[in-house]
């Protein structure tokens, strides 16, 4: 999770992306949680590969670790080589059984990963694999091959970017081969290189089959991806019960923070609203605003306010950052 997030600008220009709130909790704290909902086994330690994010979102990140029960640890990729490298850059932690995962997809699934498989790549159907890698299965469904970007159709199963091995060391020792060798794609130390020699060598890759791959990788899909988090989430509570609601309305499924103000308005459905915001005489769906805004005679869906800014007119398609006002 090292990268700059440039597409999702201007809100990571303030907050890391995996940061960024997805129905009220950290886009980075939901993967987490989802992949530990379908590991077997209990997680010990998360390290999160990040860029220099800074001391507070330092800690955050490992609060979430062990909100979770396991030790949190922050390793730094200083320079973009790469997904091989990135993961190198905690080497210390690839030991023995091992999650690996990229911190801008969430994904939903109703199976539990079987441990004793040597390796396995998440996957989901998908309708145009062209601007993804690709996994082909043989009929005892093993992987028998990566594809990336195929321009031809070879198989419709991208993967979604999270790995299990069951022997971290042997990936490990993969991943300094390319290091020690220099050998890279496009100019960068690439996981896939690594999973073609485990394979080329006898191991055996099978699929992690997930019902939906949701992205984060820029502000419209960010909003969809609220939305479905919301729909997912709609049975447990939601809603703050230190909100004040003054003559509004609110259309489930949303998410409403610590002390939000609700003056006059309708927010709903698929809204997510940040602890401390005000929202006066306004009407706001589908829509992701963050900690301390105000919102004021104003209609909004589609769209996306940072942390303390403040907008008033109408908009259905507003990327607002922190500390900017919009009158």
């Amino acid at each position: 999770m090292a990268g700059m997030g440039k597409r999702m600008r201007p809100h990571t220009l303030t907050t890391p992306k995996p940061l960024i709130p997805i129905a009220g909790k950290p886009m980075v704290q939901r993967i987490v949680e989802d992949i530990i909902k379908v590991c077997d086994e209990k997680v010990d330690e998360i390290a999160f590969v990040v860029g220099r994010f800074g001391k507070e979102a330092e800690e955050n990140l490992v609060k979430v670790a062990e909100s979770l029960g396991a030790k949190g640890s922050i390793y730094y990729q200083d320079t973009p080589l790469g997904t091989a490298h990135a993961i190198m850059c905690a080497k210390e932690c690839v030991t023995g059984k091992v999650v690996v995962a990229f911190a801008d997809t969430l994904f939903k699934a109703d199976f539990k990963m079987d441990s004793s498989q040597e390796g396995i790549i998440w996957v989901q159907k998908v309708e145009d694999p062209k601007p993804f890698g690709v996994v082909k299965l043989d009929a005892n469904n093993i992987i028998t091959d990566f594809i990336e970007k195929p321009q031809e159709y070879v198989s419709d199963l991208a993967i979604i970017g999270i790995y299990y091995f069951k022997d971290g060391d042997y990936l490990r020792n993969e991943l300094q081969y390319l290091l020690d060798n220099d050998i890279k794609e496009k100019g960068e130390y690439q996981l896939t290189n690594a999973l073609e020699n485990m394979k080329a060598k006898g191991t055996k890759f099978t699929p992690g089959k997930v019902t939906e791959w949701l992205d984060c990788g820029n502000k419209d899909a960010t909003v969809y991806t609220n939305q479905r988090v919301l729909e997912f989430i709609k049975d447990s509570e939601t809603v703050s019960v230190s909100h004040k609601n003054t003559n509004s309305k609110i259309i489930e499924p949303c998410f409403i923070g610590e002390n939000v103000q609700l003056i006059n308005s309708t927010v709903g459905p698929y809204a997510s609203i940040g602890k401390d915001t005000i929202i006066e005489n306004s009407v706001v769906k589908n829509s992701i605003i963050q900690t301390n805004s105000k919102i004021l005679n104003a209609e909004l869906s589609n769209s996306m306010i940072g942390n303390f800014a403040e907008f008033t007119g109408k908009s259905s398609d507003l990327s607002l950052g922190d500390y900017c006002t919009v009158r």
